[in-house]
């Protein structure tokens, strides 16, 4: 039996202050790059107008890797989901300047996103790096990765798809590490072989604290052949 995810947000929205360039960036580009949430599962060839393979980041915050990754992947297509708008006002500013054009974005809910939008076996990868740890145990209830997520992520993988975690909090890599390795269509994999990551700024500040990264990834099990 599946595991329904418990949806509490694992974000809160701030009132963060917008520079003038975020503000500017978001409200002219969002309508080309954005994208609206729909209750049908998304066609990818009529967001991106290609067939390229997919990648979804969960939560990219000023669009670091986001961006990286899909300038070192041209051939690859990348979604992003963000709430924040002075990220998405980041994000959005630096795809222009960079004439980055495999890179398409929406300011929504992961959850609800991947409840209504991800097709089955649509995605060639997920990325989810540095989600926030809520390190209050009390508060371990809001984080992204808990009992259900597998079971709500890894359908929309295509057999070999993966799924990449980063985080630099201890116990937050110890509950992944039991949810993911626990579930049954996920095989450990090794980062390298799916390309590694950029250094994001909250790597950095977690390197300064002095905390370990830990890198989780996994793959999708192809189905089983009859015998």
């Amino acid at each position: 039996m599946s595991t329904q995810y418990d949806h509490i947000r694992s974000y809160v929205i701030r009132q963060t202050r917008m520079s003038k360039h975020q503000r500017e960036a978001f409200e002219r580009l969002y309508p080309v790059y954005g994208v609206g949430l729909t209750e049908q599962p998304t066609e990818w060839s009529e967001v991106f107008g290609n067939d390229n393979p997919v990648i979804v980041e969960i939560g990219f915050g000023m669009g670091e890797a986001l961006i990286e990754v899909a300038a070192r992947r041209p051939n690859h297509n990348l979604f992003g989901i963000e709430v924040h708008k002075p990220g998405l006002g980041k994000a959005l500013g630096r795809i222009e300047r960079e004439g980055i054009s495999n890179v398409r974005v929406i300011r929504e809910d992961a959850v609800t996103v991947f409840r209504q939008m991800i097709a089955p076996g649509s995605l060639a990868g997920i990325h989810a790096f540095f989600p926030d740890p809520w390190p209050k145990k009390r508060h371990h209830k809001r984080r992204l990765i808990k009992p259900g997520f597998p079971e709500l992520v890894t359908p929309a993988l295509q057999p070999g798809g993966y799924l990449y975690v980063a985080t630099d909090w201890d116990n937050y890599a110890e509950q992944i590490s039991a949810i993911l390795g626990n579930a049954p269509n996920l095989i450990r994999e090794s980062v390298e072989a799916v390309g590694g990551r950029p250094e994001t700024e909250f790597e950095r500040k977690g390197r300064a604290l002095d905390h370990t990264i830990h890198e989780l990834c996994y793959r999708a099990a192809s189905p089983r052949q009859p015998d």
